[in-house]
């Protein structure tokens, strides 16, 4: 697993990510990812929502454009990673092979 830069997210986003976990019944595993966020923050973020303490009205709006950049963010660091270990596999068994 790799590790997400620490980054402060407005309520209307958290609120968003709750939603599509809660109401639309996507798994929090896959809303973490295409949100670029850690399952473990999307957690507590749902314990917040229902103990009442994710409240509206701090930070700005975040756009659907902005929800796209965090995910497509997310998707560009997972497959540079993927990348690295497909170029370490790679190095090993040509060295291996000869």
């Amino acid at each position: 697993m790799y590790k997400i830069p620490k980054q402060s997210y407005t309520t209307e986003f958290k609120q968003e990510a709750v939603r599509l976990v809660e109401a639309e019944g996507k798994s929090p595993a896959q809303v973490a990812r295409e949100l670029g966020i850690s399952e473990q923050t999307l957690s507590n973020w749902r314990k917040a929502s229902k103990a009442g303490r994710l409240a509206a009205g701090t930070g700005k709006a975040i756009t659907p454009e902005q929800m796209e950049l965090s995910r497509l963010r997310a998707e560009n660091a997972r497959l540079k990673m993927e990348l690295e270990i497909l170029e370490k596999a790679t190095a090993y068994f040509a060295k291996r092979s000869q």
